[in-house]
């Protein structure tokens, strides 16, 4: 069984981790290495000592798991490595404890969520929504269109977020919800 501390302690250090991710996204655009990189290497083992052998192996698991979801995305440009980074460290952290793989895609879960809503909310203030949703519509059909009936895609049209602030929304969701199920 997971130590509580641990368990608690991880999701404080989670939360801390995607708290200054979003400081510095927000601001430069920029998640950087110096607090994605300790992590992903520390997380792991401190798992395997805090719940000794489980806890690392389910950590490790967890990482690569939540990396390679955004590690996929990243190889089709929907996100910057930063955010691949973010996503293991968060996935390494919380993945140790027993449950800890169903928190780390309840955190990225709630992160595209917000990611979404945020996209959304953007492009209508843009005036950009219904071209976009009419351009999502057509891209994966484009290649199986006949000619006649394809439709060019423009750039502009194409739509970037940054995610460590959704990652932040999405984290503090995923981890608030598991207190109040532990509450009652």
């Amino acid at each position: 069984m997971t130590p509580e501390w641990a368990t608690d302690g991880s999701r404080v250090v989670a939360l801390v981790i995607v708290a200054i991710a979003a400081f510095t996204d927000a601001r430069k655009e920029l998640i950087p290495n110096w607090l994605t990189l300790p992590a992903i290497v520390v997380a792991p083992f401190f798992w395997l000592f805090a719940d000794f052998p489980w806890g690392g192996a389910r950590s490790l698991l967890v990482l690569l798991l939540c990396g390679g979801v955004l590690w996929l995305l990243f190889r089709l440009r929907a996100c910057a490595g930063g955010d691949v980074k973010l996503f293991a460290a968060l996935g390494g952290v919380l993945g140790g404890a027993y449950g800890g793989l169903a928190l780390g895609f309840e955190a990225l879960f709630f992160t595209l969520i917000a990611a979404s809503v945020y996209s959304l909310i953007r492009l209508a203030w843009e005036g950009k929504l219904l071209r976009t949703l009419a351009n999502a519509f057509y891209l994966p059909l484009n290649p199986v269109l006949p000619k006649k009936w394809r439709r060019e895609m423009s750039r502009e049209l194409m739509s970037e977020v940054r995610l460590g602030v959704p990652a932040l929304v999405g984290t503090s969701v995923a981890v608030l919800l598991r207190y109040q199920a532990t509450w009652m």
